[in-house]
């Protein structure tokens, strides 16, 4: 049985022979070209940025973005330049635009991969238009100038716009740059009931006029991230959130951004799949102790069951009672929770009753999946157990943890890689 046909039809992937994956975060791209799909019936016509940062919120990047591209989306959005490039050496040509800088960012580099960059303060212009006099052939760089309009990280202040703006439109008249764009981002999008994203859509207004009074000529304006593209249309203000552009991340992966909203009432669904299988099943008396500290200890006699996966595979640590649905070849599937302390490599399930390690019954080795589609338990349920938020727990997944694609309208074969 192919790995798709396993994880779609059953919920997980099967244990097929040595040497297979020992766990793995699936990867189901065509969830995530009906996400992106979705996404478009909300924008119209808008401009779709698939915000692709953090090796794809930790489901890998390159697939991730031919995926997003072939489904409809218009440019991709990384943080660092060298995330960029990652996407460049895979071949992928589409526009791309990268906002978070350093002192240190090889903006030559940046050039040469032809991105489009945000620009949050002076320092950064002054080194784009350093390496844009010296860039061969000389082209002028498409720049997003990143406003501050409340959220008090990166993104000039509005007392500091208006020398910003004249010394990029001086720039812009020697031929280096070209202000494409003008940008920020939304501090409290997630509740929408806050009056603080109006404020921030009314201060963004006025950075418009400073940059217009400046002589700049923005085409592009993007402030909506993936709760406000979700909550435009119900707050009615569509136009003021969406603009020309929506830089959409959380959303394509199927996850919801918005506390008590699932991602099937969004019309979304869940990308990656965490899954290892059960490599210890064994009979304990009560008062047998779980794990470093023994802060579980069993009340009855019992079987416990290691699955493999620990915080060096990206489970938090902190993590309590976080669930995992067992798939049993002689017996119902069933979610349990972990008890006990998470380690490194591993964590530990009660069973809840004792004789369950008989071979006969399917335990060793049944597929374990901590997060998946369909019955298995939704990210939103390990974000609740570590006390974090979904985003982390996606992203965080360790590079111990193959990723392994499946589907993509791109891919000219059925090969899974």
């Amino acid at each position: 049985m192919s790995l798709t046909s396993g994880y779609r039809q059953q919920g997980f992937v099967p244990l097929d022979a040595p040497g297979d994956f020992e766990r793995l975060a699936l990867i189901d791209l065509d969830a995530l070209e009906y996400n992106v799909t979705r996404i478009r019936s909300l924008i119209g016509g808008r401009e779709l940025v698939a915000v692709v940062k953090a090796d794809a919120y930790g489901h890998g990047a390159v697939d991730v973005a031919r995926s997003a591209l072939a489904a409809g989306a218009d440019a991709l959005g990384v943080v660092h330049v060298r995330e960029a490039a990652t996407l460049r050496d895979a071949g992928i040509k589409a526009p791309m635009i990268a906002w978070l800088h350093t002192p240190r960012t090889d903006f030559e580099l940046a050039l040469r991969l032809n991105l489009q960059l945000g620009v949050s303060s002076l320092w950064e212009l002054e080194k784009i238009a350093a390496a844009a006099q010296t860039a061969t052939p000389s082209q002028p760089v498409l720049l997003h100038l990143k406003v501050d309009t409340g959220l008090g990280r990166n993104g000039v202040m509005l007392a500091d716009l208006e020398k910003l703006a004249a010394r990029a439109r001086a720039y812009e008249v020697q031929g280096l740059v070209k202000v494409r764009g003008l940008f920020t981002h939304l501090a409290v999008a997630d509740e929408p009931q806050r009056p603080e994203t109006a404020s921030q859509s009314a201060e963004f207004d006025r950075a418009l006029m400073i940059a217009e009074n400046a002589g700049l000529t923005p085409q592009v304006l993007h402030l909506a991230n993936t709760p406000a593209t979700f909550t435009a249309a119900d707050l009615q203000q569509e136009d003021a959130l969406l603009r020309d552009s929506v830089r959409v991340g959380l959303g394509l992966y199927g996850l919801s951004p918005l506390p008590g909203v699932s991602p099937q009432e969004l019309g979304l669904r869940p990308v990656m799949h965490l899954q290892t299988f059960i490599s210890s099943v064994k009979e304990v008396p009560a008062g047998q102790g779980v794990s470093y500290g023994l802060h579980y200890v069993t009340d009855q006699p019992t079987t416990l069951a290691l699955v493999p996966l620990g915080y060096a595979d990206g489970v938090p640590r902190v993590a309590t009672g976080g669930p995992v649905r067992i798939y049993p070849a002689g017996a119902e599937p069933r979610t349990y929770r972990e008890v006990g302390r998470i380690a490194m490599d591993q964590m530990v399930i009660d069973l809840g009753a004792p004789g369950l390690s008989d071979p006969a019954l399917g335990y060793l080795g049944a597929p374990a999946v901590l997060f998946g589609a369909g019955q298995n338990p939704p990210v939103t349920d390990w974000a609740q157990a570590a006390g974090t938020i979904n985003y982390e727990i996606v992203t965080r997944i360790s590079p111990r943890v193959p990723r392994v694609s499946v589907g993509g309208s791109w891919r000219n074969d059925t090969t899974e890689r």
